[in-house]
């Protein structure tokens, strides 16, 4: 009988055993669970690859950006030579040699800037690589051993996006210089100024509208839709040969203000290469890309009658819809 009772409580003991066994199991299961769906979550939102190509077009877009300084306030009270008050632009008083200097710090602070979102993205999309692996181990154990490795990982990528989307809006400049000249001030303190930077989209050839005839061109250009009538371009214009090298003394450049513009006095049967730009101003700080298009002009007069009822078709055709 005594042996009896010895056995059982030897049974009972090892199903407390497996009972024990099975809830460490099932808990672990559990944790695993919810630390994969954890990251997972994490994969399908911020580091979605629809999102974070959303992301990488906004940089290149900004990378062909034109950035601009914007003071505040941009008119200021000053004394003239009469000792009387005036309000001025702040421009038409600035000091040349301290708004250089200023320029400066905005273009190497847009340089660090856009460097710094492409490292960003970069850090992203190897992080996502990395989690994406881990979150396709099947084993319990050997996932649980790697989570605090990862979720270290999860908290440094979700700081690194933060950062991304507060560097891609241009941001404050923070500058000692003191931009107006104490001969304006007659001896008053200078004015509290902030600066900032502030973008504008380069301007992308019509590749429809813009065409060339025997002796002329016609070009067209997309810009914002708020832009102004009065902006300036900068148009260049370069004969192209057949190995692709500017010819020399077939290249000017010219300044319009009409979109689209006429370019005359152009060679028939040549290739020409236009590019387009806004034209540089004051406060115009960095600024690296244009567009370029390149058109063959007509060998004969009766080809650009020909041409024409094309060009139209291809209007109608690719008309955008008109939203509803």
């Amino acid at each position: 009988e005594s042996h009896h009772l010895a056995s059982t409580g030897h049974v009972r003991i090892k199903i407390s055993q497996l009972d024990l066994e099975e809830q460490d199991d099932n808990a672990s299961m559990k944790q695993y669970l919810r630390n994969k769906n954890l990251v997972l979550d994490f994969l399908r939102s911020d580091l979605n690859p629809h999102h974070l190509q959303y992301h990488w077009n906004k940089v290149h877009l900004l990378k062909k950006c034109y950035f601009y300084l914007k003071f505040e306030p941009r008119h200021v009270c000053v004394r003239d030579q009469n000792n009387m008050m005036i309000f001025a632009d702040i421009l038409q008083i600035a000091n040349p040699c301290q708004l250089q200097k200023i320029k400066k710090v905005g273009k190497k602070q847009t340089e660090i800037q856009l460097a710094l979102l492409t490292e960003l993205l970069e850090q992203l999309e190897r992080g996502r690589e990395e989690l994406s692996r881990y979150v396709q181990i099947c084993d319990v154990e050997d996932f649980l051993s790697q989570w605090d490795l990862n979720i270290k990982r999860v908290l440094k990528l979700s700081m690194f996006f933060n950062k991304l989307i507060s560097l891609e809006e241009p941001r404050k400049l923070h500058v000692k210089h003191s931009l107006v000249s104490q001969i304006h001030l007659g001896g008053a303190l200078h004015p509290p100024i902030t600066f900032s930077l502030y973008t504008k989209k380069p301007p992308i050839f019509d590749r429809i509208e813009s065409f060339a005839c025997q002796t002329w061109a016609q070009l067209k250009w997309f810009t914002e839709s708020q832009e102004s009538h009065l902006e300036r371009w900068q148009l260049e214009i370069k004969l192209v040969t057949d190995d692709s090298q500017t010819e020399p003394g077939y290249g000017r450049t010219q300044e319009v203000i009409s979109n689209p513009c006429v370019i005359n006095h152009l060679l028939p049967g040549r290739l020409y290469e236009f590019k387009v730009r806004r034209s540089d101003t004051h406060t115009l700080v960095y600024s690296q890309w244009h567009d370029c298009i390149i058109l063959k002009t007509k060998t004969h007069p009766a080809e650009d009658t020909k041409e024409a009822p094309n060009r139209s078709l291809m209007r109608r055709l690719t008309r955008p819809t008109p939203s509803v």
